[in-house]
Order: structure tokens, then C-alpha cells, then sequence
């Protein structure tokens, strides 16, 4: 039985993000989240709560459902970062000019399964 969630659009690059997601997955999620709390990056904090998501996601299955779904033995079993659209910003520049700068985002996906 797998649960997901999934975080959209967050202004973030995928580069960043990976960092971090490449760091739990694998893991339970208690430890998972462990690693979260303790990690100095911007996008941790996010990811976390998005993990507690998917956690509360598998509670609201098991009353509803009766998955039969043991909370303690989920694993973060897969969890993937793709690129979210840009916003493209304009920067004065000297001499008049103007330069495009990108502000990327990011879809942040996350699947929880029994270990």
C-alpha cells in the first residue's frame, strides 16, 4: 500500500532541492524527518512538512479504507524532484541595458510504502 503527496510550484531550483531529497530516500520516516529537522538547507523545512503530509495522508486511509497500514513501518519509498515553470524577471543593468533573470520552481513528490 503506498501513500503520496505532492508539494507544486515551489519557488526553489530542482538542483537544490535534490540535495536534500537525495539525503532520505530510503529512509523511515522518523529518521527521515530526523534528518530534516537537523539539516541547515532552506528547502528542509518544506520537505518535511510535506513528508508529515503524506504521514497524515495514511491515517486518513486507514479510517477511512481500513488499509490496515502500520504507521511505524513506513519508508520513504520513493520521493522525486522535477523542474517547475519559471518566472522570468527583468534586472537593470548599466548603461541602460537590462538583463532576464529566472526564478525557477519545483514539484516536489513524495511516496510513502510499508517497509
Amino acid at each position: 500500500m503506498e501513500v503520496r503527496a505532492k508539494l507544486n510550484n515551489y519557488r526553489v531550483s530542482a538542483q537544490k532541492a535534490r540535495l536534500v531529497v537525495d539525503q532520505i530516500r530510503g529512509r523511515g520516516v522518523g529518521e527521515a524527518l530526523i534528518t530534516l529537522d537537523l539539516s541547515t538547507k532552506r528547502v528542509a523545512r518544506p520537505i518535511a512538512k510535506l513528508v508529515r503530509s503524506a504521514v497524515a495522508n495514511a491515517e486518513t486511509k486507514n479510517e477511512r479504507d481500513k488499509a490496515g497500514i502500520d504507521l511505524d513501518n513506513l519508508v520513504v519509498h520513493r520521493i522525486h524532484v522535477d523542474e517547475g515553470s519559471s518566472m522570468w524577471r527583468v534586472r537593470a543593468r548599466a548603461h541602460g541595458r537590462a538583463a532576464w533573470i529566472q526564478k525557477r520552481t519545483s514539484h516536489i513528490t513524495v511516496v510513502l510504502a510499508e517497509r
